[in-house]
C-alpha cells in the first residue's frame, strides 16, 4: 500500500508542476483573467505608412449643414484602417460644394484632434 500512495503522490506532484508551468507559459492576458483588453496594444493597426494617401472612394451622401460626407472608401493606411463606409467630417466644407451621390473621388484622411477627417477630396 506504501507503493500506491507514494505513487499517487508522484503523480499528483507531477500534475502540479505541469499546471505550474502552464500558467507560468500563458500570456498575461489570460493570467490576468481573460478581461480581453489588459494586454491588448490599442494603437492603430497599421503604423508603417504614416503620410497621409489618397483612397479612392465613392459618394454616399453628402450633409453641408454638417460639415459631413459619407464615403464608401478602400483601406486607409496610415490611420490603419480596413474599407468600409462611413461619415467623416470634412476639414474645409468648401470641399462639399458640387459633390453628389455616387461620384467616384479621391479622399485624403488624417487624424484632426482626435477625429478622422477628410483633409482633401477630388473628383
Amino acid at each position: 500500500m506504501k507503493t500506491s500512495l507514494t505513487s499517487r503522490a508522484s503523480r499528483a506532484s507531477l500534475h502540479a508542476a505541469v499546471f505550474a508551468l502552464a500558467v507560468g507559459l500563458m500570456p498575461p492576458t489570460f493570467a490576468a483573467g481573460m478581461d480581453g483588453s489588459a494586454g491588448m496594444d490599442m494603437k492603430p493597426a497599421a503604423k508603417a505608412m504614416k503620410t497621409p494617401q489618397p483612397v479612392s472612394a465613392e459618394v454616399r451622401k453628402v450633409d453641408p449643414a454638417a460639415g459631413k460626407v459619407t464615403l464608401k472608401h478602400g483601406p486607409i493606411m496610415n490611420l490603419g484602417m480596413p474599407p468600409m463606409t462611413m461619415a467623416f467630417p470634412v476639414k474645409d466644407p468648401a470641399m462639399l460644394t458640387n459633390l453628389k451621390e455616387g461620384d467616384k473621388v479621391s479622399a485624403t484622411f488624417d487624424n484632426v484632434d482626435g477625429k478622422i477627417t477628410v483633409t482633401d477630396l477630388r473628383k
